[in-house]
């Protein structure tokens, strides 16, 4: 078939190189989203499935909208067959969904209808999933709602972040997409409507959605910290000032502590929450590099009764 892939972060390129290794597709263009501004200096810089599309010669579209008429026109002269989508980052509008004969197909990084929206895996680590998966599916003009073609699953580890799980759901759903194009072509796949049960929304995680909140329980604050790294990045209040958390272990044997007391010895510095504490492996301190916990401790001297979160 001929596609038109759609895609903007490095999370999408695994995908994007599936289909051009295919013998039984060409992927003839790439949609992803305009160059936006990174770096200290906000240098225009293309997105990684730009960049990669470039390295293979395939064009580029990067409509401000996706209902821009020249956009719509130049997709009618490309003509696709199918457009896989991973993690484009725009709404398409209906106009745009009809134009390719056999639909947008988009690989979604849950196992629909759990977690329709833009962080299914934030939402999978925060909620404690054991297991969660990635999902195509036959895009309509509803939030990741429409019909199912196929689905890979894969376990929730004890220690994983969200950018540890999301990798290795790249890279699973890379050949997820390839065979569903491939099943389309043939004739061998139809998608199946979602059940009404089991919906679960996955809305942006903001920055106040990464604040710890030390009278919740333990294994609480542990999901808050691996469910919001590497982004929007778990953190606290220490003496006025805002401090990442970027690792933290649970100690179920300690129970003195009160939510937010700090205890510091020798070699590691302690949190109380609401249940046993944690230990705060690394942290990252306003203006400063990522560093262990018991080295920050040391050297902003923590005193007796000092919590986090004040």
């Amino acid at each position: 078939m001929r596609l038109v892939f759609a895609g903007t972060p490095e999370v999408a390129v695994p995908a994007l190189d599936a289909l051009i290794a295919s013998d039984r597709h060409e992927v003839v263009a790439v949609v992803t989203r305009p160059d936006a501004p990174a770096g200290r200096g906000r240098r225009l810089v293309a997105s990684p499935v730009a960049e990669r599309a470039e390295e293979a010669g395939i064009e580029v579209l990067k409509p401000a909208r996706p209902r821009d008429e020249d956009f719509l026109a130049r997709l009618r002269e490309i003509a696709p067959d199918c457009c896989p989508v991973v993690a484009y980052g725009a709404l398409l509008p209906k106009v745009a969904l009809d134009i390719p004969a056999h639909g947008w197909v988009n690989l979604h990084f849950s196992l629909l209808p759990a977690w329709r929206g833009a962080a299914p895996v934030q939402h999978a680590v925060l909620a404690g999933d054991e297991v969660t998966g990635a999902s195509t599916f036959l895009i309509e003009e509803g939030l990741d709602s429409g019909p199912v073609f196929g689905v890979v699953t894969e376990e929730v580890r004890a220690t994983d972040t969200s950018g540890d799980l999301l990798t290795r759901l790249a890279l699973a759903g890379a050949g997820l997409l390839a065979a569903t194009m491939d099943g389309i072509e043939d004739g061998t796949l139809t998608p199946v409507p979602q059940p009404a049960d089991g919906i679960t929304l996955a809305p942006k995680l903001e920055v106040e959605d990464a604040k710890a909140d030390w009278t919740a329980p333990a294994l609480r604050v542990d999901r808050v910290v691996r469910g919001c790294a590497p982004a929007p990045g778990a953190w606290t209040v220490f003496r006025g000032e805002r401090l990442k958390l970027l690792t933290v272990g649970l100690v179920t044997d300690r129970t003195d502590l009160a939510p937010g007391e700090l205890a510091v010895t020798k070699k590691a510095v302690y949190a109380g929450t609401g249940s046993h504490a944690v230990e705060l492996l690394w942290v990252q301190p306003q203006g400063k590099k990522p560093m262990r916990g018991a080295d920050w401790a040391r050297g902003v001297r923590i005193g007796e009764g000092e919590r986090l979160g004040e």
